[in-house]
C-alpha cells in the first residue's frame, strides 16, 4: 500500500522522538513517502499532490488544522469535480486539541495511536473497507468537526492574533482570551437570521454553532457537548442562542461541560440531526469559522452535511 506522511514538525506535541517511532513503524509496513510541511498551506498542497499521485493512504501527524488543510486538498473546493480518487485518512495526532482525532477513537499519543493503525491496517487487508464519515460543506471549504458564526469565530480570531504574537495557546490561556470577547460579544444586538427544514426563520439570533459529531471540542481533558445526538454517521448538530444574558448563558455553559449534559434553555435552538443549515444577517457580516481557523466574516453561510464523503483509518463507530 503506497501513503504519504505528512508531518507537521511545529505541531504542539510532536517530537522528535515521535517522529522517530511513526516514520519507522509506517515504514515497515508501508510502502511510505515521508513529506513534512514547511510552509503555510503546504498541507493543503500534499493532499492535493496525494490524489494527483495516485497514493492509497495519507496520514497525518498533527493537530486539527493541518489534518483539516490536507482533507480540502484531497477533495478540493465543494462543488467542483474531483481529480482522482481520494485516498483514506489516517490520523496521529500532534495538536493540543485533536478535536477530530479524538471523537474518532484514536489514541491522543503517537505510540497508541500508531499501533492502532497499524492494527486496522491489518484488519483492512481481510475486510477491504474503510470506516466513511460525513463532512461539512461550508460552501468554500470543509470542516471536519464543526463551524459557526458569531462569537465563536471571533474567539478564534482572536486567538489566532495570540499565537501570531508567539504565545502558546494553554487551556488557560484560550479562556483568558475567550472570556473577554464573549462579554462584548454578549453586550451587541443579535445580528443573525437562522433558517433550517420545516421551521419559520428565526431573527435575532446571536449566535450559530454547526457541528458534525460530538463532542464541540475540548476545554483540556473536558468534553463541551452541544450535541449530544450528533455523530458522523448522523446529520449536522445545530446550536443557537436567541438571548446571551450572562446568567443563563453561564448556567448553560456548565452544562456543556457537564458528565451528563441537558441541555435545556428558552433560548436554546437545538437539533442533533438536520440536512442543512443557512444563517443569514441583518446588520451587517458576521465573524465564521471552521475547524478552529478563521474564515473572515460572511453576510451569508450555508452549511450541509455530506454523508460518508471521507474514508478514515479509524476505529467503528460506538
Amino acid at each position: 500500500m503506497r501513503a504519504m506522511l505528512i508531518v507537521n514538525p511545529i505541531a504542539t506535541t510532536i517530537t522528535p522522538s515521535a517522529r522517530l517511532l511513526v516514520t519507522r513503524a509506517l515504514g515497515n509496513r508501508l510502502d511510505l513517502t515521508i513529506e513534512p510541511t514547511n510552509y503555510s498551506g503546504h498541507a493543503e498542497e500534499l493532499g492535493r499532490k496525494a490524489v494527483a499521485d495516485a497514493f492509497d493512504l495519507v496520514v497525518v501527524h498533527g493537530g486539527d488544522g493541518t489534518v483539516n488543510q490536507v482533507v480540502n486538498g484531497m477533495l478540493g473546493r465543494p462543488g467542483t469535480p474531483q481529480s482522482g480518487p481520494v485516498p483514506a485518512l489516517g490520523i496521529i495526532p500532534g495538536g493540543s486539541a485533536n478535536v477530530l482525532a479524538r471523537a474518532l477513537g484514536i489514541p491522543r499519543d503517537a505510540s497508541g495511536a500508531t499501533d492502532q493503525l497499524i492494527a486496522l491496517l491489518d484488519s483492512y487487508q481481510h475486510h477491504h473497507e474503510w470506516r466513511r464519515i460525513s463532512l461539512i460543506d461550508c460552501g468554500e471549504i470543509y470542516a471536519l468537526v464543526n463551524a459557526g458564526m458569531g462569537v465563536d469565530a471571533e474567539v478564534v480570531r482572536a486567538v489566532e492574533e495570540e499565537r501570531k504574537k508567539g504565545h502558546k495557546i494553554t487551556p488557560v490561556r484560550y479562556w483568558r482570551v475567550a472570556t473577554p470577547v464573549s462579554v462584548r460579544f454578549s453586550r451587541r444586538e443579535p445580528n443573525l437570521i437562522l433558517e433550517r427544514p420545516d421551521h419559520e426563520p428565526v431573527s435575532g439570533v446571536h449566535f450559530v454553532w454547526v457541528s458534525n459529531t460530538s463532542p464541540w471540542t475540548y476545554s483540556d481533558d473536558r468534553p463541551m457537548v452541544t450535541n449530544p445526538g450528533c455523530s458522523f454517521e448522523s446529520g449536522l448538530g445545530l446550536f443557537a442562542l436567541t438571548e446571551m444574558k450572562l446568567i443563563p448563558t453561564l448556567r448553560l455553559l456548565r452544562q456543556l461541560l457537564a458528565k451528563r449534559p441537558k441541555l435545556e434553555a428558552k433560548q436554546l435552538i437545538r437539533d442533533d440531526d438536520i440536512d442543512h443549515i443557512r444563517v443569514g444577517t441583518m446588520t451587517g457580516p458576521a465573524a465564521c469559522q471552521y475547524d478552529g481557523e478563521y474564515l473572515g466574516l460572511r453576510e451569508t453561510m450555508t452549511f450541509r452535511s455530506v454523508p460518508a464523503a471521507l474514508a478514515v483509518v479509524a476505529p467503528p463507530p460506538k
